[in-house]
């Protein structure tokens, strides 16, 4: 009974002003490398990920000291807050995307912690500005990123931010890298602030770059995911919220084939990397009705984790992935976060 209402009203809110487009599908490999000529673009991404994986810690770096740069881009800002942008290590074809944006939240007077906030896929301008302001009033700094092709990064031509995961093959590898960079790159920055304790918090789309932010920089000493999944493809492939993005993929390539692509922005790929490295506090949020994270997908990464005897701390909440949103379980869902982080980082 609970599931069949939670489910009518995850439908309900997925389609609420859908404007979503079924776009083509496309290698995009000159996304990843202009020069190729001729190359079979299957056996491209096979080797890009192969290559990618294997050498990862390379593939996820930051490189040069970002050129940060202070000052609200418009005339009011967001009162309590502070604006800092800067380059954006990856280059992409659209020069508002290039620029990263973020605003902090910060406690005043004390600087013993502070975490990045990633929202998720299509948020608004002014998302998780609530997140923002409790994780201050319990004492943690939040820093919200932007996203790429998300508010001042979104390219005219836009009307949601499709480019971030989209049938182009190549260009979602590009942005979701470039995603976690510039989390590196956030962080990096409340550092060089004076913050002692640095972490991380992400949701849906933003769940799966702070993972692949976790596991490649151990200066970030904690990590909330809210919503869990071992592969992009997976999710984009069954999930609710992506039926347009898979409309057009399933045209020109298997789910078989796409993980095997996608394989360098998945979380499943790194997580003997993650076993391997010194624990860090760790709590996995996810949602016993979610259409759009299916929650069996969410089961197989808290069974990879205890196989790989990860330690971690495991949230299921009874809602789905829309319905998170609204009360009460945006309230237990923002308990969650707050408390862990708080604790984890603050000590």
């Amino acid at each position: 009974m609970i599931k069949r209402l939670i489910h009518r009203r995850e439908r309900q809110l997925a389609m609420l002003n859908d404007n979503r487009i079924v776009r083509p599908f496309e290698w995009g490999t000159e996304f990843i490398d202009r020069s190729l000529n001729g190359t079979d673009p299957l056996e491209f991404f096979r080797r890009h990920s192969q290559v990618s994986v294997e050498s990862s810690d390379e593939y996820f770096s930051l490189g040069p000291e970002p050129d940060f740069s202070e000052g609200s881009p418009d005339p009011q800002g967001i009162e309590g807050s502070r604006y800092v942008s800067w380059r954006s290590a990856v280059e992409t074809p659209s020069e508002e995307n290039n620029i990263a944006h973020a605003r902090l939240f910060a406690v005043e007077g004390d600087k013993r912690a502070a975490a990045v906030v990633l929202p998720h896929w299509n948020a608004r301008e002014g998302s998780y500005l609530n997140l923002c302001t409790n994780l201050q009033r319990f004492g943690v700094s939040a820093l919200r990123l932007t996203l790429p092709y998300h508010e001042e990064r979104m390219p005219p031509e836009l009307e949601r931010a499709d480019h971030l995961v989209s049938p182009n093959i190549g260009r979602t590898i590009q942005s979701v890298r470039q995603s976690v960079l510039d989390t590196l790159a956030a962080v990096r920055w409340l550092y060089q602030q004076g913050y002692e304790e640095v972490g991380v918090v992400g949701t849906s789309i933003g769940s799966c770059v702070a993972f692949l932010a976790f596991v490649h920089d151990e200066t970030i000493k904690s990590a909330v995911f809210n919503h869990v999944s071992g592969y992009v493809s997976d999710v984009v492939w069954r999930g609710l919220s992506t039926y347009h993005v898979k409309e057009g993929l399933e045209t020109g390539i298997s789910l078989e084939d796409l993980r095997e692509c996608w394989k360098p922005i998945s979380p499943f790929a790194y997580l003997d990397k993650l076993a391997a490295l010194p624990p860090r506090p760790q709590r996995y949020i996810y949602t016993l009705y979610d259409l759009s994270f299916p929650v069996d997908l969410s089961r197989s990464t808290m069974r990879a984790l205890n196989e790989r005897g990860i330690e971690h701390d495991e949230t299921v909440i009874p809602c789905g992935h829309y319905t998170l949103g609204e009360k009460p379980w945006v309230y237990l869902d923002g308990y969650k976060i707050i408390s862990f982080l708080r604790k984890s980082l603050r000590g």
